[in-house]
């Protein structure tokens, strides 16, 4: 019973380590003057509350604690009484993988927080009114708790725990870059540091191990943290370091998947799609399963965050979440059999690298079957280590292939900008003008030349935002073969020999197979 997760308060109540969290939570909500005690207003229906429990596991699957939390039911709140304004920010995965990729490059010490009931630190502005919570006991019927702090549940939570963070972080002159709102950094004579916020999770880096030191005593004195010292697991990402470089992969998230849908034992597939398949809206036997779909694309989806090699065909599965069919069922079991073959592998970041920004740009030209809409696909390189990369169906139908090119060419253009923009917050200077290749050689000639007006006058604001990159030397836009177009791989499903020979250039690495792709060691611990 250790390891099960309690789903209400009367199970956990009957176990000594849930009772004890219970306890640590309530004390930790005291001691923050989460609320006051109070007699129920007139007129005034307060929310209610439930706990929540949580085993907290290591990257290798041990326990590491319990943690109840006690969450207010916000979904009873009503805008423009209980709360106003929810949007909170969050990390964007490229933006994870550029710091990382950097840090790597550069040598940084990489560290990892933990802000101790991250939400109960914002003031909250409006009066909202709560049941007394299960486990508190001693009070009349007629008493409810007043919030003055933000709880865990509530709508507004994550945007209050947001501002108040903020404001400590510029008071303690760290700057809110532009690029990315949840990326802080700080520059002095002799230092850089970067600190980046993922809700209550905090990655910290930078070149100086006293400047790190320093602020988390400030944040641990203000806040109250864990400090969980060398980043090795983050939203479910293992990070692995070494003298040669920095890893990410989502193993342990992999193999739990593959155990949850009962394909642990399954033969592997060399690939995560089939060529000849083409998804659509076909009259084959409908799944039964439509939450099950969902929940495995859901999935898999989060785990592209690490894997550029199933990138396509997830994209491909995303477009039948509404009435899936036996069909689509067995293409996402594609996936999770070639999966099976290489659960470790994902994204190395080599210290050797250079600094220099390379991207490809492809389409496939009315790819999507049932509306004859196109599939972009690029990828970014900083060096030798991939940071970015989508596939995604256009917007628009495309008129040729040529027309379906320069979209794509459009989109990467934009994440290329971002990018530079990013690097640029990140105090890295570039090596040389960004590259950019295309293997569409028309597609190159209307980014270049202000030509083939009647073919072009209806992509108007894309040939705009093209061009004028192009001519303030943003970039340099480049040819490129077929054979040698690397965002391929994000845009169709490929052959064996293809899909391989592209993926060995993505830069992957499975750092669990020591024996097939060289050594490594790790030497964080």
């Amino acid at each position: 019973m250790t390891e099960t997760e309690p789903t209400s308060y009367f199970e956990a109540c009957k176990h000594e380590h849930w009772v004890k969290a219970m306890q640590s939570e309530l004390q930790a909500l005291e001691q923050n003057k989460t609320w006051t005690i109070v007699s129920l207003p007139t007129g005034v229906k307060p929310i209610g509350s439930k706990w929540v429990y949580k085993i907290k596991r290591k990257s290798d699957g041990s326990i590491e604690r319990y943690k109840a939390r006690l969450v207010a039911k916000g979904y009873n709140q009503v805008e423009g009484i209980d709360y106003f304004e929810t949007f909170s920010p969050v990390a964007k995965m490229t933006t994870i993988r550029v710091v990382l990729a950097i840090a790597s490059i550069r040598n940084w010490f990489v560290h990892q927080l933990d802000v101790n009931n991250a939400f109960l630190h914002g003031e909250l502005c409006e009066d909202v009114y709560m049941q007394i919570p299960q486990g508190l006991e001693g009070f009349a019927t007629d008493k409810v708790c007043k919030l003055t702090k933000s709880l865990y549940g509530l709508k507004q939570a994550s945007r209050k725990w947001y501002e108040k963070l903020s404001q400590f972080l510029i008071s303690h002159h760290f700057i809110q870059v532009p690029s990315d709102p949840t990326l802080f950094v700080k520059k002095t004579s002799d230092s850089f540091t970067a600190l980046l916020v993922y809700v209550d999770d905090i990655v910290l880096t930078g070149d100086s191990m006293a400047e790190i030191t320093n602020i988390k005593n400030e944040l641990h004195h203000t806040f109250g943290i864990k400090d969980l010292g060398i980043l090795k697991f983050f939203l479910g990402l293992e990070v692995a370091h070494s003298t040669k470089g920095i890893t990410l992969s989502q193993r342990q998230y992999c193999l739990d998947l593959l155990a949850e849908t009962g394909d642990l034992g399954c033969k592997p597939s060399s690939i995560p799609m089939d060529p000849s398949l083409k998804l659509h809206h076909d009259d084959s036997a409908p799944y039964t399963d439509i939450t099950g779909y969902r929940t495995l694309v859901g999935k898999l989806l989060y785990l592209t965050n690490t894997r550029p090699d199933i990138a396509f065909p997830v994209q491909q599965l995303c477009q039948f979440l509404d009435c899936p069919t036996q069909l689509h069922y067995k293409a996402a079991h594609k996936v999770l059999r070639y999966l099976k073959g290489c659960p470790g592998s994902g994204l190395y970041f080599p210290r050797s690298s250079d600094t220099q920004l390379v991207g490809f740009t492809d389409a496939d030209w009315g790819g999507c079957v049932d509306t004859r809409r196109s599939i972009t696909g690029y990828c970014f390189f900083l060096g030798s280590s991939l940071i970015c990369w989508k596939s995604k169906k256009q917007q628009t139908i495309s008129r040729s292939s040529s027309e379906a090119e320069y979209r794509a060419l459009a989109s990467g253009t934009c994440e290329l900008q971002w990018l530079t923009y990013l690097l640029r917050d990140l105090q890295v200077t570039l090596i040389q003008q960004p590259s950019l290749y295309c293997d569409s050689q028309s597609a190159i000639h209307i980014a270049s030349n202000p030509v083939f007006h009647e073919r072009t006058k209806h992509l108007d604001i894309d040939c705009h935002v093209v061009r004028e990159r192009l001519q303030a030397g943003l970039m340099k836009l480049l040819p490129v073969s077929g054979f040698q177009q690397l965002a391929d791989i994000m845009t169709k499903a490929l052959h064996p020999a293809n899909f391989h020979r592209l993926l060995t250039k993505l830069g992957l690495l499975d750092i669990y197979r020591p024996q097939l792709e060289g050594d490594y060691q790790d030497t964080s611990s």
